[in-house]
């Protein structure tokens, strides 16, 4: 009985230590919200700036409080994102006292490389896929057919590409992790890689728009990604 005391009141504990990591998250998110809305149209300017081709002219809105609501939703993501270094903070926390000091460092270690390859992935997808796909679609204007883009359905587009990328690019760190701890060997991965690259491919249909160009564009690179996440997994598992 007094086992189930116990057990009872340490299961209630780790609740409580959550609850306690969610508030504090969210209110991160909450006091960076005012911050966020400032910074908003500067970051959806420079998307644009960067991602649309003068061919295609200016983006359109159709709705008195479309690019309001666009601002809105633009800046809890950006409040999001100055937030999380301290949601990360807060997380190693919440699980820290179940880990070694060693799987503590993995995990510091782990989570850089992540951050780092998704906003590697992000940028490539805004610098150099988006402008591509939209001169892709500007290819199709005619003296009958003219391009008019929305700003939300761009926007919706960038989001989604850049989300698409980031986590593609996560490809080699996946491999790390599963050769770390002994999950797949090198030599295992190696004799699949006809059939990754299969599912990269396929992975790369499903989160790119519909079009041979922009499914190759995200497949190349991921799958180059995976060769180098091998290289390394290689040198992990020798040491």
């Amino acid at each position: 009985m007094m086992q189930s005391d116990n057990n009872e009141q340490t299961i209630i504990q780790h609740l409580e230590a959550l609850r306690e990591m969610l508030i504090k998250s969210v209110a991160a998110i909450a006091l960076l919200s005012p911050l966020g809305f400032y910074l908003a149209p500067k970051c959806i300017n420079f998307i644009i700036k960067n991602s649309v081709p003068e061919s295609i002219g200016k983006l359109h809105y159709f709705s008195p409080m479309e690019v309001f609501i666009i601002q809105l939703k633009a800046g809890l993501i950006i409040a999001f994102v100055i937030a999380f270094p301290y949601i990360v903070y807060q997380v190693k926390n919440f699980v820290g006292p179940a880990l070694y000091e060693n799987e503590k460092k993995f995990l510091s270690w782990l989570v850089t490389l992540a951050t780092l390859l998704f906003a590697a992935g992000s940028a490539f997808c805004l610098f150099i896929i988006l402008p591509l796909i939209i001169n892709f679609s500007a290819s199709f204007s005619s003296s009958q057919l003219e391009a008019t883009l929305s700003i939300e359905n761009f926007l919706n587009l960038a989001a989604a590409m850049m989300l698409a990328f980031g986590i593609m690019f996560q490809f080699p760190l996946g491999v790390l992790i599963c050769v770390k701890f002994g999950l797949v060997s090198v030599e295992t991965l190696k004799h699949a890689r006809p059939y990754i690259i299969v599912l990269i491919l396929i992975l790369a249909a499903i989160f790119t728009p519909p079009d041979v160009v922009s499914q190759l564009m995200l497949g190349i690179p991921t799958w180059l990604l995976f060769e180098a996440g091998l290289a390394a997994a290689a040198v992990i598992e020798k040491s």
